[in-house]
């Protein structure tokens, strides 16, 4: 398992997550990150030639894969602002209170451990008037496709790098202490298990 969590594991993360749908959703979201950006998971680094260079001074990059980060220091290099890598988990984020204006979060929140303390030291870093930037897959209305995620999770995280597939991801976000501004939500493919989004905007 540790040559497929090393090796195999991002290479196939960094091609799933460049598909046209995902590529589609990313290039309506980034774009509206302001000032001092963090991104959280921001792996290979595919949402970097989205970010408005107009709009933000630069770009903290945590993600705890050096794999992933790798190919993210090749896409960094290509862009006209600043990126800091940070390789550690979200649930410590090194940063200081108020730090950032905005954070950015696509199809991560779904895979982190202990996602509402992550979203907690999220919320501290955000300053006042700062928003959190999101756009998530999980859990699904509609309750016959909700048994299927919960089916499928166990194994689907054992393979997927602790991705959950039936988070209720606005929920959680409100258990960080945000409240939301702005929520969409759709499935997004036939395969209505692994494609039920959320997107919005969130504040402290």
């Amino acid at each position: 398992m540790e040559l497929y969590h090393n090796h195999i594991f991002p290479k196939l993360t960094h091609w799933v997550c460049s598909r046209k749908d995902f590529i589609y959703q990313r290039k309506k979201i980034v774009p509206q990150a302001f000032g001092r950006v963090l991104e959280i998971g921001i792996g290979s680094g595919l949402n970097l030639p989205f970010y408005n260079p107009e709009k933000i001074d630069f770009v903290w990059g945590l993600d705890p894969s050096k794999a992933l980060q790798k190919i993210a220091e090749e896409k960094a290099a290509q862009v006209p602002f600043n990126v800091e890598f940070i390789n550690l988990s979200a649930e410590e984020i090194p940063l200081e209170k108020n730090s950032a204006d905005t954070v950015l979060v696509t199809y991560t929140l779904c895979s982190i451990p202990d996602v509402v303390k992550a979203l907690k030291e999220m919320n501290r870093v955000l300053k006042p008037g700062g928003e959190l930037i999101f756009y998530e897959h999980g859990k699904a209305p509609d309750d016959h496709i909700i048994k299927w995620q919960n089916r499928m999770n166990p194994l689907w995280k054992l393979v997927s790098g602790g991705c959950n597939l039936n988070r209720p991801t606005p929920r959680l976000i409100e258990k960080g202490g945000f409240k939301i501004k702005k929520l969409d939500m759709k499935y997004t493919s036939s395969l209505k298990p692994l494609s039920f989004n959320y997107w919005g905007i969130a504040a402290p």
